[in-house]
């Protein structure tokens, strides 16, 4: 045995000791110096809170957590850090105060492929291009100007439904305004988008909807190598990766039909212009920093797509499922609506403009049933402190807006749907008051609001104002559920089936 071999346990002995005592000192000291992590629920190994949570009720369960541990708490998600944020006042420090550092999107499997790998605005990352794409959106789609000349596409689409439901009325037909109001919404979207009209029953129709379903459900599908990078075999495994590419490329089928349907030379040009037609014209001046392609374009159109038409659908038939639950509301919104439309047989959107009452019933409807109880998912880019806590570079950021627009400090009887509450109320959705942030707030703030609105509005106004509406025989409001669906929008799951009956001037 030699010298050296005999003096190691004794050498070890003498080092070590200080060694560790000196690393629990920097630990300590490095403790002391960076404020702590928001509490949340312990973790195990590697998964994290991975196996406590359930993407079809996420919302509820992050709910439910923010009762225990408070408005901001920890989770550890695989090998990512995220953070729930579940009131009024953090949502205005992370949405505005610190916008600039929350401003980033995670990168995840399913909303980057289908996002054309961030060549959207929804789920692309906060670079130059994003604020060029994002100026596109704000200047040529959903300016004002635009949105009030695709007014007569609006009140075009919402007759022809009008008429449906007035048959259903006069041979009493229950109306299932869930699919109707899918078809209508998606109507809208297509003439506006693309310039194109889709029959109700027709084929294409039928195409659009299922892809819709099939985005959702995979838009809130679980990647398990979203959180744990070298565990991509299970999703293959499980037949993820595949569908998700069958569900892009019949995406990216339709949206290149649409394309060289609108460059044919030989096509006969509208007065006015789609938003296909405006995206061309922007890449035909060539007035971007950046070389826009005919994916950026793909990617817009899939934001309108999918977004518009899910956001409209969904906030109606919720809408129609609070009215119907609450006959009060319902009198009381109507003779207002009445009132003002007269003998029209259809309203228009200026006549909308005079009914405050209607217009509190779209807030208390937002508030109650936002289209996306939990806001798309941000990304800090730096290290960031929020109310005493570090936030980590690279953490996941969820905002539980479902959970703020019934936060008991926020709003009294929070439960209760009430539009008297925003009479006398200042409170609005654009994103400035921040205990109803049903579209976001700051930078990601989603810019077809405005449209979206106009089309929200003028949807419920007609239903309300051109019928009077009913449950099915043998059913009392207590029958109507209001479970929600799976998918990044939350679409009621059972669907809204009501009859109509038609107001005698309406005949």
């Amino acid at each position: 045995m030699s010298m050296i071999t005999m003096l190691l346990p004794f050498v070890l002995c003498l080092i070590l000791p200080p060694l560790i005592f000196f690393f629990i000192i920097i630990e300590n000291r490095r403790t002391f110096k960076n404020p702590p992590l928001p509490p949340g629920p312990k973790g195990l190994p590697i998964l994290g809170n991975l196996h406590q949570l359930d993407n079809s009720t996420l919302y509820l369960q992050l709910l439910k957590l923010s009762k225990k541990y408070g408005p901001l708490f920890s989770l550890q998600l695989g090998l990512r850090q995220a953070i729930v944020v579940s009131s009024p006042k953090l949502a205005k420090e992370v949405l505005k105060k610190h916008d600039l550092v929350f401003c980033d999107r995670p990168k995840l499997l399913a909303q980057q492929k289908l996002s054309y790998n961030g060549l959207e605005i929804i789920f692309s990352p906060y670079n130059d291009y994003w604020r060029e794409i994002r100026k596109i959106c704000v200047v040529h789609i959903f300016s004002s100007k635009r949105v009030s000349n695709f007014s007569s596409i609006r009140k075009s689409e919402v007759k022809q439904v009008i008429e449906k439901i007035s048959k259903h009325a006069s041979s009493s037909v229950v109306t299932n305004l869930s699919k109707l109001m899918m078809s209508l919404s998606s109507s809208i979207v297509c003439r506006i988008a693309f310039g194109r009209r889709y029959e109700d029953e027709g084929s294409e129709t039928t195409r659009f909807h299922g892809l819709l379903n099939e985005f959702q459900a995979m838009i809130a599908t679980f990647f398990i190598s979203d959180y744990i990078p070298f565990t991509s075999w299970i999703d293959k495994l499980k037949g993820l990766h595949i569908r998700l590419e069958r569900i892009f490329k019949e995406f990216d089928k339709i949206y290149q039909e649409v394309i060289e349907e609108h460059m044919d030379p030989n096509r006969q040009h509208k007065e006015e212009q789609d938003i296909v037609d405006v995206l061309l014209q922007v890449k035909k001046e060539g007035s971007l920093s950046i070389d826009l392609t005919y994916d950026h374009i793909k990617g817009v159109l899939m934001d309108m797509f999918v977004a518009a038409t899910d956001t409209t659908a969904a906030t109606s038939v919720w809408a129609m499922t609070a009215l119907i639950k609450n006959p009060r509301v319902m009198k009381k919104v109507q003779e207002e609506i009445r009132s003002m439309g007269g003998q029209k047989d259809l309203l228009d959107e200026d006549d909308i403009k005079k009914c405050p009452y209607f217009k509190a019933m779209i807030k208390e409807t937002l508030r109650l049933h936002p289209p996306g109880p939990l806001l798309v998912p941000r990304e800090a880019n730096k290290e960031c402190i929020i109310d005493g806590y570090r936030i980590p570079a690279k953490t996941i950021v969820y905002v539980n807006a479902g959970s703020i627009h019934r936060d008991p400090e926020a709003w009294k009887n929070p439960e209760e749907f009430y539009p008297e509450r925003f009479l006398d109320s200042a409170i609005d959705f654009h994103g400035q008051d921040f205990e109803l942030i049903p579209f976001g707030a700051g930078r990601r703030i989603c810019p077809g609001l405005p449209m979206a609105i106009a089309t929200l509005e003028l949807i419920l106004a007609n239903l309300l104002h051109s019928f009077d509406w009913e449950l099915p025989k043998g059913m009392v409001k207590e029958d109507i559920d209001t479970e929600m669906s799976l998918g990044i929008t939350h679409h009621k799951k059972n669907h809204l089936c009501l009859c109509a009956k038609t107001r005698p001037m309406c005949n």
